[in-house]
């Protein structure tokens, strides 16, 4: 059984990743907590019956935790990572996993120096609908990709004590926060990278100093494209969380898969007849059928028992420091673009 201790108990963690994901997976356990509002520590710890700690330094030296979850503010991560690294405890680290390439490259190597495992939380792969079309893909049953469009928007207000509307504290806005889902989201089912981006980011609604609005174009290394937008000026309810991909053998079309939920609906459709042009472009196609997954499937549950199986397996996660290093790379080379208004590689 592996124990964890949870930095920033408040936000992402007490919401969806302790109730959801620490407490369901059958190899982990939840041995303490630790925020900075002291208050909401106290509430958590009483509600899971945890231990309560007043500082990271506290919460680190605990010998008797495996594993710390940071849900902290981005501008955090860096140095709490590589805190709890150099107490051998292993690492997983919300998204995204530093303000920059710099930070990141310092995390991966407190984590490597002292042998300890580092996963980042991209809790999407793990939905059922997302593996299955993954494997759908694999299959060749959309024959070669062509595009691709992921969308994930919420309606997020001008706020004073919000950490993600600041730009030295969240690393970006929509497309930092957002986007950054959809891109891995995206690299993950096509099993390919991006290679080059075009991004406009704009403050179309917000005035506040991150961008609320963000479109992004891409090319992976297998040549498809891909449309990725976020914003956070679209009320809740009216964003349906699209992602759409598109082959020369059919297409998949999903509604809210995207985001922190684990259902969603997704539709298969094949072209019968292909290979001669219609000019009518009245040809006849078959709704294949629908795409579902196990039911029971928690993305959230799923991502935690995923990295204790590495530790305890001393296997390196797929979803690693590097992935979250790659990631970083990715935001940085669409903040160029918007900046430049030029196509824009990724290293």
């Amino acid at each position: 059984m592996i124990k964890w201790g949870v930095v920033g108990a408040g936000g992402i963690a007490y919401r969806r990743t302790i109730p959801e994901g620490i407490l369901r997976a059958k190899n982990s356990k939840l041995v303490a907590v630790q925020d900075l509002n002291s208050k909401i520590a106290k509430k958590i710890g009483s509600e899971f019956d945890v231990r309560v700690y007043e500082t990271t330094t506290e919460l680190f030296a605990d010998k008797n935790i495996d594993v710390i979850y940071i849900a902290t503010p981005v501008y955090l991560h860096q140095k709490q990572c590589i805190e709890a690294a150099n107490q051998n405890k292993h690492v997983f680290c919300e998204k995204i996993l530093a303000l920059n390439e710099k930070e990141c490259g310092e995390i991966i190597e407190a984590c490597n120096n002292n042998s300890v495992k580092l996963g980042v939380g991209y809790m999407m792969r793990f939905h059922p609908i997302h593996t299955a079309i993954k494997k759908t893909i694999q299959e060749n049953t959309l024959g070669k990709i062509i595009m691709a469009r992921a969308q994930l928007s919420c309606w997020y207000p001008k706020i004073e004590s919000a950490w993600r509307q600041h730009k030295n504290m969240g690393g970006g806005g929509s497309l930092a926060d957002m986007g950054s889902h959809c891109m891995d989201l995206l690299e993950f089912i096509f099993d390919s990278k991006v290679v080059e981006v075009f991004c406009r980011t704009g403050n179309i609604l917000h005035d506040y100093e991150v961008e609320d609005t963000s479109i992004v174009t891409c090319r992976f290394e297998n040549n498809a494209f891909a449309v990725i937008d976020n914003c956070f000026n679209i009320p809740d309810n009216s964003s349906q969380n699209f992602l759409e991909i598109y082959g020369s053998s059919g297409s998949i079309l999903c509604k809210k898969t995207i985001g922190q939920d684990s259902g969603g609906t997704a539709e298969l459709f094949i072209e019968q007849h292909r290979k001669e042009y219609n000019s009518a472009q009245k040809r006849k196609s078959k709704k294949s059928f629908s795409i579902t997954g196990d039911s029971s499937v928690n993305i959230y549950k799923s991502e935690i028992e995923y990295f204790s199986n590495c530790i305890e397996g001393n296997v390196e996660p797929e979803i690693s420091g590097e992935l979250g290093l790659h990631q970083v790379k990715i935001i940085e080379a669409c903040y160029k673009s918007s900046r430049t208004k030029k196509v824009v590689p990724v290293r």
